[in-house]
């Protein structure tokens, strides 16, 4: 098991043009199979957490730091930090994970998913069905989606939801994935894309402190929902300034942004209004990087297409998420973890013991992607301190599904136990209250061993990097 974990390290790491060697300074820990699963689901978190370590020691060196013995990673913070959502807490109190209308639901000839955490996506999923979205009890809505879905083929509701703007997937076998166009496509790419697009000077800047090897790095953090906000928030862990910038109109839940706000500030801008849209490009000009976590093509209408955003600073490294891969018919398909488990294969492999379809014991492609996007940034950010360029790096949920289906090795499956969370755990208070929180799966030598601050209330900080006078007067009274 301690082998297949190595490997996995080595894996993801080649995929990312890491020097091999360099998982030699890797002092892996912990038990196999704190993320009991059928796939080897434990090797695929800590060697995504473990590559974004290994890409902030070579940022380190790569601007003048000499980090002090090896990187420890240890399976149990990954499995905790995995499954952070769970151990959340403000003043004591959970949050729920999935709304009641977030399920797998019995269709004529299998199962659909279905994904209605937000407002629009159940108002778009019930419209699809025929239903009322003004209804306001989601538990006596359950049985009557159930009625409208269960005579239907899954594929057929799987359309008829997506063409309502509604997320919804058919629940496919691995083979049937297989056989689809868009796993084609996303066979078709690599794991991680890592490319220098146009040559640029060297820019290295003044050494970082100790562990800290973003500091002095600006990056817009334009994602939603799990896996891009934790790539970001990993930045924010080794330095780097983060500022998060949400449209107004597009509501975030509570204890997601709780989860992986900390270290980073939260503002909003709308971009169809010029004063908003000004101070958007006066943060850009001042930009390092660019994460975007919206489908392919999405910015492109507000004038955010990559040689757009060059045009404010030529040696922006840009680095772009999807669901379902940057090509192929469903590259326009929003997505989310829960329905790429499901039309991956994934649901079937993780079948439950009752015969229905089953999931990943954390949403694993959401965490797992957010630490090879940062590991893929700090990479880029390295080169770009040593050699110069403009640098773009991608990587998509079906993507990482495919490296854990096919690629991995799988051995057996693994029937470990979770590990007690509270030793990864810390506690401090926020904004919004006293928060018990999951500690970062990975810290760098002499690094710090939590964020420098807590998760800000969403949308609350003024549109500026830190060390920026306030100018949220320019942007209107909001």
């Amino acid at each position: 098991m301690e082998q297949s974990r190595t490997d996995a390290v080595g894996a993801a790491w080649r995929a990312l043009g890491g020097d091999p060697a360099d998982v030699a300074q890797l002092d892996l820990r912990g038990p196999a199979g704190v993320l009991p699963s059928r796939l080897p689901v434990t090797d695929l978190a800590v060697a995504c957490v473990a590559a974004a370590g290994l890409a902030g020691l070579e940022l380190a060196r790569a601007r003048g730091a000499a980090p002090s013995g090896p990187l420890t990673v240890d399976s149990r913070a990954v499995a905790v930090a995995f499954t952070s959502e769970r151990h959340l807490r403000l003043d004591g109190r959970a949050f729920t994970g999935f709304a009641p209308l977030s399920r797998f639901w019995p269709a004529a000839d299998g199962w659909v998913r279905t994904h209605a955490n937000y407002p629009h996506h159940r108002q778009r999923l019930l419209t699809a069905l025929g239903l009322d979205p003004a209804a306001p009890d989601d538990d006596a809505l359950a049985a009557a989606v159930a009625d409208r879905i269960r005579v239907h083929p899954a594929a057929e509701v799987e359309e008829r939801v997506y063409a309502a703007g509604g997320l919804a997937v058919s629940a496919r076998t691995p083979r049937q994935w297989d056989e689809h166009p868009q796993a084609a496509a996303v066979a078709a790419e690599p794991l991680v894309r890592v490319a220098r697009d146009a040559p640029t000077p060297p820019r290295p800047g003044a050494p970082p402190p100790p562990g800290r090897p973003a500091t002095g790095i600006r990056v817009l953090d334009l994602t939603r929902v799990i896996a891009g906000p934790v790539a970001t928030r990993f930045l924010a862990l080794l330095g780097a300034d983060v500022l998060r910038v949400d449209p107004p109109g597009l509501p975030e839940i509570d204890g997601q942004h709780l989860d992986t706000g900390a270290g980073k500030r939260s503002t909003l801008l709308d971009l169809s209004r010029p004063a908003d849209r000004d101070r958007f490009d006066a943060l850009l000009a001042e930009a390092d990087v660019v994460v975007a976590g919206y489908r392919p093509g999405a910015l492109d209408r507000w004038g955010l297409a990559p040689q757009a955003l060059r045009r404010h600073r030529p040696d922006l490294v840009l680095a772009y998420l999807s669901a379902w891969g940057r090509a192929g018919p469903w590259a326009d398909r929003r997505g989310f973890d829960s329905l790429v488990q499901a039309a991956t294969g994934i649901a079937e492999v993780e079948r439950r013991p009752d015969g229905g379809p089953g999931t990943l014991p954390a949403q694993a492609l959401d965490h797992g992607a957010g630490y090879l996007l940062a590991a893929a940034v700090l990479r880029a950010l390295a080169a770009r301190a040593g050699t110069g360029g403009a640098w773009t790096v991608e990587l998509s949920l079906a993507r990482l599904a495919r490296w854990l289906r096919h690629e991995l090795p799988a051995g057996p499956a693994t029937a470990g136990t979770a590990p007690e969370p509270d030793a990864w755990c810390a506690e401090r208070d926020a904004p919004a209250g006293h928060l018990r929180y999951a500690l970062p799966p990975v810290s760098l030598p002499d690094g710090p061993r939590t964020w420098a601050t807590p998760p800000t209330r969403w949308g609350g900080d003024p549109p500026r990097w830190r060390d920026e006078p306030d100018l949220a007067a320019s942007c209107g009274d909001r």
